[in-house]
């Protein structure tokens, strides 16, 4: 008889070979390609089950509630709190503010909700301890461990008893029963989900710092992100002091929530207020800029974009731009020569945010095309006016979502005036709406602001 062809399938995304390969040619995963009869079930007879079935009605909420840590902004990202039982994975660059963010609240949890153990697998105990003296968190509670070792981990859950844990970070731990290198795939994968279970039989409110590759998604196997109840982003510029969280997952609230804080010398700390860091304060109207309100998560972020427009002496202008994304600040620059007539083909164009603010939805378009047209033509736009708006490349200006959240904001924060696209909807009472349907209108309002609708020039 002929013998059957061997198959070999990633263990990741089924992707099947005829041959082994060590990186799966679909999800370019390292180590997840194997035998697929390995991996083939087999029959499975009935088994005992951990709790009978009950109605739903009968079922308890408790294990289900979450319980705050005491950094607002950190339970806002969470939807309140860490829950009992539940694995959460935080993520970011090296150096971001990981291990900063986390000493803090296991030093808030181990002051008010119980003990709480900290394992570090990157530093030592004593480095962790210069850190605390510095940031100020320090609890009796909190205790702290230096292990690279799996059973080491298990060990020290077993003999502190904790209500919190946190592993910093799940791919500097290793399984003694692995063979394989530290922060493999597979390693990964066994320190993760003995982890989980550890979490979920005792009730241990768990988080898992990970690390991220080069393009900013989490490093290991996708399959650690579906194990795990929360997955976070921590995001921010290493040469600003602004640090968001971002939910990208969460199974025990809203999965779009994002905190900001404030990273310094001294610690992190919470910022309920942050859009105060995103605009500059001029005393008098300063061409080139133009105030836009952007939604990260549910909360309208006011945000400050600058341009400037010099003319190049080189034979390919340059266009450089911090903060935007890189391919609407084009296509907004080409629309605005097309069809706003504005010669930028010689010159140079710089754009940027302030406050290392990240201004990528389209929202923002109207805001980019005002402040290169107001440095363009060097006319300042009036002050307390901000701008709303996606910008087609005919030209048109087309409605975004959220418009009387972000109008809300902008009114709470003192500006009295708006450039929206027709039809915004409901309008708060302070704040003068004009209605642009194409470029042409908002160009016609940065040549000449007086004849559009006349600007209090106190509120900003």
């Amino acid at each position: 008889m002929a013998k059957a062809a061997q198959i070999y399938r990633c263990s990741e995304c089924g992707w099947t070979s005829p041959k082994w390969v060590g990186r799966c040619g679909e999800c370019q995963a390292w180590g997840t390609v194997d035998d697929a009869a390995a991996q083939r079930p087999g029959n499975t007879a009935a088994g005992p089950v951990t709790q009978a079935a009950r109605p739903i009605n009968a079922v308890g909420l408790e294990s289900a509630r979450s319980r705050p840590t005491g950094v607002e902004e950190f339970d806002r990202a969470l939807g309140g709190g860490l829950v009992q039982g539940a694995v959460t994975l935080l993520a970011g660059e090296p150096g971001v503010g990981k291990s900063t963010l986390l000493l803090d609240v296991t030093a808030k949890w181990a002051l008010d909700a119980g003990r709480a153990l900290y394992v570090t697998g990157e530093e030592s105990a004593a480095q962790v301890r210069l850190r605390a003296e510095r940031t100020g968190a320090i609890a009796d509670h909190l205790f702290l461990a230096a292990e690279t070792d799996l059973s080491a981990v298990l060990t020290h859950i077993d003999e502190v008893k904790p209500s919190l844990v946190i592993l910093d970070s799940v791919q500097t731990v290793a399984s003694p029963t692995l063979d394989n290198p530290v922060g493999g795939v597979n390693q990964v994968r066994e320190v993760a989900s003995t982890l989980i279970r550890i979490a979920k039989e005792r009730g241990i409110a768990t988080v898992l710092v990970g690390h991220v590759t080069k393009d900013g998604s989490i490093a290991g196997p996708r399959v650690l992100e579906h194990l795990v109840d929360v997955v976070l982003q921590f995001e921010g510029d290493r040469h600003s002091r602004l640090r968001m969280v971002r939910t990208v997952k969460n199974r025990y609230g809203p999965a779009d929530e994002v905190g900001c804080f404030d990273l310094s010398d001294a610690g992190i700390t919470s910022l309920a207020d942050p859009t105060g860091l995103f605009l500059s304060r001029h005393a008098a109207p300063v061409p080139g800029t133009c105030i836009s309100v952007t939604v990260e998560g549910r909360r309208p972020l006011l945000g400050e974009v600058q341009a400037l427009v010099a003319p190049s002496a080189l034979n390919t202008p340059r266009r450089a731009n911090s903060g935007l994304d890189s391919a609407r600040v084009s296509m907004v620059l080409a629309v605005l020569e097309r069809r706003g007539r504005i010669q930028l083909s010689t010159k140079d164009v710089f754009t940027s945010t302030v406050g290392g603010a990240r201004l990528a939805e389209p929202a923002t378009d109207l805001a980019v095309l005002i402040a290169v047209a107001s440095a363009s033509a060097q006319q300042a736009t009036p002050m307390g006016m901000i701008a709303l708006g996606e910008v087609g490349l005919a030209g048109e200006i087309r409605r975004v979502t959220g418009m009387q959240r972000r109008l809300a904001e902008a009114e709470r924060m003192g500006f009295s005036t708006a450039l929206v696209p027709p039809d915004p909807g409901p309008i708060p009472a302070g704040i003068r709406a004009v209605e642009v349907e194409h470029i042409g209108s908002a160009l016609a309002i940065v040549a000449d602001p007086a004849t559009a609708f006349p600007v209090d020039e106190s509120h900003r």
